[in-house]
C-alpha cells in the first residue's frame, strides 16, 4: 500500500479578520492602528471619521479606505470587526449598531457610562454571538506576569493591601475628557485603570468603602479623586487615587507582611519602554529591569483568539464587574466642587 504524505494547503490557513477603525482618536493614531498593521491575523480595511478629510488623513498614513460617517463603515460587508476609540458617551449607540450589523467589537475603555448600559451591550453581544472586548491592554504586558510570579512564590509574604495611582496634569480645556455628555471625567478614564488593577489583584467582589471626588463646577465632571475599595470576603483593601489635575503618577504597589512590590509606569508603557519593578524586603531593596513589551499587539491577539475560538463571553464577567464598580464609585463618592 502506498502512503501519501498529506500537506496543509495554504487555502486551509485561517483567513485574516478584516477590521475597520471607527474614529480618528489619538490612541488609535499612536498605538492601536500601528499594532493592527503589525498583527498577522488582522487586515486593516477602512478608517471612518465624521469627515472624509480626517479619515483620509489617517488612511494616507496607514492604508485602507477612507470612510465618511460611522454608519457607512458598519454597513460594509467586507468588515468582520471594528475597533472603537470613540469617547465613552458614544459607545452604547455605536456598539449596539455594530453588533446589529454582525461586527465583533474591540473598544477603548471605559466600555460604558454605567453598569446598566454595559449590560445592554453585553446582552446584545451574547444574542448575536459576537466578541465584545475592552482595551485594558496593560494586563497583557509581561512585567505583570513577573509581579504575579513573585506573589505566587510568596516573596513578599501574605498580601495585605494594594495602592495604585494614575493621574496627570491638566489637559487642553477643549479635550473631550472634560465633556460631561461624552462621558468625560476622571472616573471613567484615569480611575478605570486603578479600579481594574484593584480587581485584578484582589478579586471581582470589591466594593466601594469610601470615595472623595473633586468636580469642576463649570464642566460638571470629576477631575480628581481617591477611594478605598474592599473585599467583603477576604477583608483586603485597595487605595486608589486618580485625576486630571495632578503630578503625573502611573503605578501600583503591593504590600505584604514581609515585603513590598512597586511597579512603575504600570498602565501605559510604550512598546519600546523597559519597565522597572522594585521589591523591598527586610534585607534591602532589589530592582529588576524587565524587557520591553508590546501589550497593544498582545491584546489584539487575544481579541483574534476569542473570535477564532468563538469564546464570545470570555471577558463578560470582567467587563460587568469593572462597570459595576465604576458605577458604584460615581454613586457613592462624596463630591466637592472646585473652581
Amino acid at each position: 500500500m502506498t502512503k501519501k504524505l498529506l500537506t496543509m494547503s495554504s487555502s486551509t490557513s485561517p483567513k485574516k479578520i478584516r477590521i475597520g477603525v471607527m474614529g480618528c482618536a489619538s490612541v488609535a493614531h499612536r498605538y492601536m492602528i500601528p499594532a493592527i498593521l503589525d498583527t498577522q491575523d488582522l487586515e486593516l480595511v477602512a478608517i471612518a471619521s465624521r469627515t472624509l478629510l480626517k479619515a483620509k488623513e489617517y488612511t494616507d498614513r496607514f492604508g485602507g479606505d477612507a470612510v465618511e460617517g460611522y454608519e457607512n463603515l458598519l454597513n460594509r460587508q467586507d468588515i468582520d470587526a471594528v475597533y472603537v476609540p470613540l469617547p465613552t458617551g458614544l459607545h452604547e449607540q455605536w456598539i449596539l449598531l455594530a453588533l446589529q450589523r454582525g461586527k465583533h467589537v474591540f473598544v477603548e475603555k471605559s466600555l460604558a457610562m454605567n453598569v446598566t448600559s454595559a449590560q445592554r451591550m453585553l446582552d446584545s453581544a451574547m444574542e448575536k454571538r459576537l466578541v465584545l472586548m475592552e482595551d485594558f491592554m496593560y494586563r497583557y504586558h509581561s512585567q505583570h506576569r513577573f509581579v504575579f510570579e513573585q506573589l505566587r512564590q510568596g516573596v513578599i509574604g501574605e498580601l495585605r493591601t494594594l495602592r495604585t495611582y494614575f493621574a496627570f496634569p491638566p489637559l487642553d480645556p477643549h479635550n473631550f475628557r472634560y465633556n460631561k455628555e461624552l462621558g468625560g471625567g476622571a472616573i471613567l478614564d484615569a480611575a478605570a485603570y486603578t479600579v481594574n488593577a484593584s480587581r485584578w489583584f484582589l478579586g471581582n467582589d470589591l466594593e466601594v468603602g469610601f470615595a472623595s471626588l473633586f468636580y469642576d463646577r463649570k464642566k460638571e465632571v470629576c477631575i480628581s479623586g481617591s477611594a478605598q475599595l474592599y473585599s467583603p470576603v477576604t477583608g483586603l483593601s485597595a487605595f486608589i487615587s486618580f485625576g486630571f489635575d495632578n503630578y503625573y503618577q502611573c503605578n501600583y504597589e503591593l504590600w505584604g507582611n514581609r515585603g513590598i512590590i512597586h511597579c512603575d509606569r504600570s498602565f501605559t508603557p510604550p512598546p519600546d519602554f523597559t519597565p522597572t519593578v522594585r521589591i523591598g524586603l527586610p534585607e534591602g531593596m532589589q530592582e529588576y529591569t524587565l524587557p520591553a513589551d508590546n501589550h497593544f499587539k498582545k491584546i489584539l491577539k487575544e481579541f483574534v483568539d476569542c473570535i477564532r475560538q468563538r469564546q464570545y463571553a470570555k471577558h463578560h464577567e470582567d467587563l460587568l464587574s469593572q462597570s459595576r464598580l465604576l458605577t458604584a464609585l460615581q454613586e457613592k463618592g462624596r463630591i466637592q466642587y472646585i473652581q
